[in-house]
């Protein structure tokens, strides 16, 4: 709209400029004086306003340009004086700036939420021009963590704290390492990285920072309260069918005692309780030294075992107690022959952690039972523990095996992710089928 004023405006008096040279030729040739004079007066007032017209809308274009080139976006242009081109020229020069003011409005907030985010952040960032020092942009985490006021020129840190400056902003760390500053009276433990980016010629260096002293205390007290809660779980899942195999040995052995003549004790089932006793306190035993040393998280010792064998030392541990709460406990192996290369210390306690998982599932159930099979799977084994029980929600389904979630009051939520590692040290895995009120089945792929 504004090109079509303007252009209408500029042809119109170009073309009485033409018909007024015109004049003064036809004047000429035909020595018409008057015509002369006539279209020499037309032409030169129309010239005149034909530079007042052009040079007030550049004047009016240079005016803008002039607010431009200063950023003064706040001035604003009359549109209700003036040719009708001219407030249209004018109308266009206040919508630019309206958007401009509008994009700047918008940048500004934009940079306070992105400036109040960082600075609510527990990690230090600065950032400074390489070759000038000065700081673009800096936060308050990074001053506290370096014990620094505010300072405008990392110049500063050099002069009151060389050594600081030297390990912070002469020294490139291209990866994230961690480092101990000597701050006045500590050794500060940090985590720190960096980059140098570009913005035009100026070459900038971004340095983020966090403290990781605290965190590492934290962790270490947390990582000793798990591990005692750890050991606890474990330690009790094998006291209690020991505790509970020996009052059934003691009890048979003073029925003896007190009827020597007509109670014949059955040896065998001694000796097999006692052996089962044995066994699974050494396995104990090992357990406490595999959390003890460290070490056994990161491998396992295998052997060749039967799982007959397997499952008959189970069997002798666990049955008693689980008898006493009126749970079946069944064992089906398709070949007396399948073997394991296990460490079966381990994998015990692997069975013993879901078998009582699954002794849980089943309290208050009616013809509760626990079924554990072993086939031949593929390339390898496959040992199932398969209960009737309450089932497993399908909404924690997925977290079951997340170290130190339980859902039971007492639990310390460890027993299956330590199972899932058990197997994950066999390259083997653990995996769960559920339904609610339907039971679980519980899979061991070797």
């Amino acid at each position: 709209m504004i090109y079509k004023s303007f252009f209408f405006f500029l042809l119109f008096r170009i073309l009485i400029l033409l018909a007024s040279v015109t004049l003064i030729a036809y004047g000429i040739n035909y020595k018409i004086n008057y015509a002369i004079l006539g279209g020499g007066f037309i032409t030169i007032i129309t010239f005149f306003n034909l530079y007042k017209f052009v040079t007030k809308r550049f004047v009016e274009i240079d005016d803008f340009f002039e607010s431009v080139k200063y950023r003064d976006f706040s001035r604003w242009f009359s549109e209700k004086h003036g040719p009708r081109d001219i407030r249209s020229l004018r109308k266009g020069f206040n919508l630019v700036n309206k958007t401009i003011k509008d994009i700047n409005s918008e940048r500004q907030a934009q940079f306070l939420y992105l400036q109040k985010i960082l600075e609510m952040v527990d990690v230090g960032i600065i950032a400074y021009n390489l070759e000038t020092g000065d700081v673009l942009w800096v936060n308050e985490s990074i001053l506290n963590i370096l014990d620094l006021p505010s300072f405008k020129n990392v110049r500063f840190v050099e002069k009151r704290r060389k050594q600081l400056y030297e390990k912070v902003f002469e020294t490139y760390h291209s990866k994230s390492k961690s480092m101990n500053l000597e701050m006045r009276e500590e050794n500060l433990k940090v985590l720190i990285s960096d980059t140098i980016f570009q913005v035009g010629d100026n070459a900038f260096k971004l340095i983020v920072m966090q403290n990781i002293e605290d965190t590492l205390n934290k962790n270490e007290s947390e990582a000793w309260k798990k591990l005692l809660s750890v050991m606890t779980h474990e330690i009790m899942n094998s006291i209690a069918p020991i505790s509970s195999l020996s009052e059934t040995l003691q009890t048979e052995i003073e029925y003896k005692i007190n009827n020597p003549e007509t109670y014949d004790l059955e040896l065998d089932d001694i000796n097999a309780g006692i052996t089962s006793i044995k066994k699974r306190s050494e396995g104990l035993m090992k357990f406490a030294k595999t959390y003890r040393t460290l070490n056994k998280v990161s491998q396992v010792t295998k052997s060749k075992i039967l799982v007959t064998e397997l499952f008959n030392n189970i069997r002798s541990l666990l049955e008693p107690s689980l008898n006493k709460k009126d749970i079946q406990l069944e064992f089906n192996v398709t070949n007396p022959k399948l073997e394991l290369n296990i460490d079966i210390h381990l994998i015990e306690q692997v069975l013993i952690n879901l078998i009582i998982n699954a002794r849980d599932a089943c309290d208050d159930m009616p013809n509760s039972e626990i079924l554990v099979t072993a086939e031949k799977f593929r390339e390898g084994v496959q040992i199932k523990v398969i209960d009737n029980g309450k089932g497993i929600p399908s909404e924690i389904l997925e977290t079951i095996f997340v170290p130190f979630f339980s859902t039971k009051k007492t639990g310390s939520g460890i027993g299956l992710s330590l199972s899932k590692q058990i197997m994950m040290l066999h390259n083997g895995r653990l995996q769960v089928q559920s339904e609610e009120d339907k039971g679980t089945v519980m899979s061991l792929i070797f």
